[in-house]
């Protein structure tokens, strides 16, 4: 029979020849000696996991057939003969060829990373090859037993391949399947090999790019999350109390998520302003008050209540005070109501108020526009706290002003007409100016003008009790009823002189008598 015609090559014995990758479909018969010489270390984790007597099925029938096909040949040979029997597993040249292990979405993750959040080539590449490393000693039996394994992804190519380091010992100290290479073998694929160097081998299984690419993308994008997270620390950690624009994303609760290009930042509940509503697709800005490195990682804290948010807005707005021209000594803000900014200017000739209103207002507006109407109050700042109080509060005009120095009080008194000005709507005007000054301001009505319209009372009342011989207790009841001179109390009647004095009719009777005596002989 020809051999060649029934699908077998002449044997070829030279060196050369077995060193050489089979790229023919049609294997030789098994010879064992040929295969020691084409040792590869890639089945070193199966050997580990199926026995002697169950090495060729197993091989073949285990749930990793799909990682070592069946025309795979596997098969193991004693070492010395009185050792123990110490497995190693071989197979053909030709069937380790190239294998792909990126798919088309690993490498649009790859750009897409890249391009789209902004992290460098080599940290998406490393967190792949880190990917890969984990599916392998997932998936194939024993390769945590492989002390050093390294991955090798090739992004133009689209190729990947796993290598296992191993340590070339002399052939008696051979013991770890795992991690050791005899020199024996070790010299056979490299001539200069010595005892102690490390070579490495590849052990690409078959078909692992496209069983481990699921495992291998989660466990990437685990890592390249973590890298984004990274990044956004390292780029917003120093951005930290400036304005960012943005667009609402979705919203967690009541937490709004901004999206900000590259990454997202987060406003919370307390930052947001209650007079405010967003919708999804909203263009907003807002204050990046933190950027917080703990717990599920950074996140860009971000605010529209906070009172900076306002200081960066005159900032923008205002050329004096982003050139120190004037300056912004203190902000008080109840966000989506009210807010006042003191200011004062380095330059005598700099009206700081004037600067920040601009002309027509037109500086300001802009401000109340981005802050939806809430009204600004702007205060000319002094360093004398009577002075400061009067602005503050304006525009109601004070009385007395009472400074408690040690206590850090201030106790001012307005006219009745004035007190609803200058405490505010509930309190606001107020309890705003105590915040920016850091001082208590206490307001009140100004009493004096009431004590001096009672006192005229009581002295009108007097003299009519003298006129008519009442005691002043009547009097004044007569007075406040009407009675507030001797003629008018001559023009009353007995009924109501009784009712509102709550005296007897005689008694009344004897008050009008008396009283039209009075009018006639004045």
């Amino acid at each position: 029979m020809d051999r060649r015609r029934a699908g077998h090559r002449p044997r070829d014995d030279r060196p050369e020849a077995l060193a050489a990758p089979r790229t023919d479909r049609h294997l030789r018969p098994f010879r064992p000696r040929h295969l020691a010489e084409q040792w590869r270390v890639q089945g070193l984790a199966m050997e580990a996991a199926v026995g002697p007597s169950r090495f060729r099925d197993s091989a073949c029938n285990s749930r990793f057939s799909a990682l070592f096909p069946r025309r795979s040949i596997f098969r193991h040979e004693r070492v010395g003969r009185k050792k123990p029997a110490l497995l190693r597993l071989w197979t053909y040249g030709a069937h380790r060829a190239a294998l792909p292990a990126m798919t088309n979405d690993i490498v649009a993750l790859i750009e897409y990373y890249e391009k789209e959040k902004g992290i460098d080539r080599d940290k998406v590449v490393a967190a792949l090859e880190y990917a890969f490393i984990s599916a392998y000693r997932k998936m194939v039996p024993g390769a945590d037993a492989i002390e050093t394994l390294r991955a090798e992804v090739n992004t133009k190519k689209g190729e990947t391949r796993i290598f296992a380091s191993l340590k070339v010992v002399p052939d008696e100290e051979y013991t770890d399947k795992f991690n050791q290479v005899p020199l024996k073998l070790a010299s056979r694929r490299n001539a200069a090999a010595a005892a102690e160097d490390q070579m490495e081998f590849d052990v690409t299984p078959k078909d692992f790019g496209r069983i481990a690419v699921q495992t291998a993308k989660q466990t990437m994008m685990q890592r390249l999350r973590q890298a984004e997270k990274e990044m956004i620390y390292e780029e917003f950690k120093d951005r930290a109390g400036d304005i960012v624009s943005g667009t609402v994303r979705r919203f967690d609760r009541s937490d709004v998520l901004i999206d900000l290009g590259k990454f997202e930042g987060i406003m919370p509940s307390r930052e947001r302003v209650q007079t405010e509503e967003y919708n999804i697709g909203d263009r907003i800005r807002a204050y990046v008050v933190a950027v917080e490195n703990e717990g599920r990682g950074p996140e860009i804290i971000l605010s529209r209540s906070h009172p900076n948010f306002v200081r960066r807005l005159f900032e923008a707005e205002v050329n004096e005070i982003s050139d120190r021209t004037v300056e912004i000594r203190g902000i008080a803000r109840e966000a989506g109501y009210r807010t006042k900014v003191a200011v004062w200017s380095t330059d005598d000739k700099v009206d700081p108020v004037g600067a920040c209103v601009g002309l027509r207002g037109a500086r300001v507006k802009n401000i109340v526009r981005e802050l939806n109407n809430e009204k600004v109050d702007i205060i000319r700042w002094s360093d004398d706290p009577e002075e400061f109080v009067r602005e503050a509060l304006k525009p109601a005009v004070l009385r007395t002003i009472a400074v408690d120095a040690d206590a850090r009080v201030l106790h001012v008194t307005v006219d009745e007409e004035d007190l609803s000005k200058a405490i505010g709507r509930r309190g606001q005007n107020a309890r705003l100016s105590s915040r920016l000054m850091g001082w208590d301001v206490q307001v009140r009505k100004d009493e004096s003008k009431l004590e001096q319209f009672e006192k005229k009372i009581a002295g009108a009342a007097h003299s009519i009790a003298e006129q008519l011989g009442l005691d002043d207790d009547l009097a004044d009841k007569l007075f406040r009823a009407g009675g507030m001179s001797v003629d008018l109390v001559a023009d009353m009647d007995i009924d109501y002189i009784s009712t509102n004095l709550e005296v007897s009719e005689e008694r009344a009777q004897d008050i009008l008598t008396r009283a039209k005596a009075n009018a006639a002989s004045a």
